[in-house]
């Protein structure tokens, strides 16, 4: 399920087919294309150091000798994680995604998406309520930066503007439990980079993006996602 959210809350809510349908007349148009930017880190998986048995090994220093053997084995060869089909959107989401409120400054917002290393980040209300995205695109659009040779003031006012003056507006929203297929279908239709995900009560619950769903795919191939 999708939905589309303004400034004073959400303007549509349906199925894949129908936001195809409204996009033009909610004014969902084609975002800028994106430079690529910084992604967070994947943790690292480490393997399980050996445990030590608490009981004391019978059959002298053979026995210990196998018992290490064993260990070492086991370490060096981990069991594959178990796999299970990636389906939905919060298979693959980030959740607790960094997010902007609409009355933070530029400058905020800014060092808000450097800070956490985004190239986009979901805009909400003082209600914790998505009503916009903000991309490191519409902050760089030349035709709302200042020119090099304006003096510093005229640059501070840009920056002390709030969020709600560049933001894109109206923009979809995705719910956890949406087949991943279906939000790929949107994200190639409106280049947008991601989504924000949002519950029933239309809260912020995190971000899903392309680089998402490409991860889940490299990390370990789950071929059911396709059947």
């Amino acid at each position: 399920m999708f939905a589309v959210y303004g400034v004073n809350g959400p303007v549509f809510r349906g199925p894949m087919e129908d936001l195809r349908r409204v996009s033009r007349t909610l004014g969902i148009s084609r975002v800028r294309s994106l430079n690529p930017v910084l992604e967070h880190m994947d943790d690292v998986d480490f393997p399980t150091p050996p445990t030590v048995s608490p009981h004391p090994v019978r059959g002298g220093g053979h026995a210990m000798v196998q018992q290490a053997r064993s260990e070492y084995t086991r370490v060096q060869q981990p069991a594959p994680p178990l796999r299970r089909p990636l389906r939905t959107v919060q298979d693959v989401m980030t959740s607790g995604a960094v997010a902007v409120p609409a009355t933070a400054t530029l400058e905020v917002a800014w060092q808000t998406l450097i800070d956490a290393g985004a190239g986009q980040a979901p805009v909400v209300n003082g209600q914790g309520q998505l009503v916009g995205l903000l991309t490191r695109a519409e902050l760089l659009r030349l035709d709302r930066l200042p020119s090099p040779d304006q003096p510093s003031l005229v640059w501070r006012a840009w920056l002390m503007q709030p969020v709600a003056q560049v933001m894109l507006s109206p923009v979809p929203g995705v719910t956890p439990e949406t087949d991943i297929r279906r939000l790929a279908r949107v994200l190639l239709d409106t280049e947008f980079p991601g989504l924000p995900v949002v519950d029933d009560s239309d809260r912020l619950q995190g971000f899903v993006s392309r680089s998402d769903i490409l991860k889940a795919i490299v990390h370990d191939p789950p071929l059911d996602l396709w059947s």
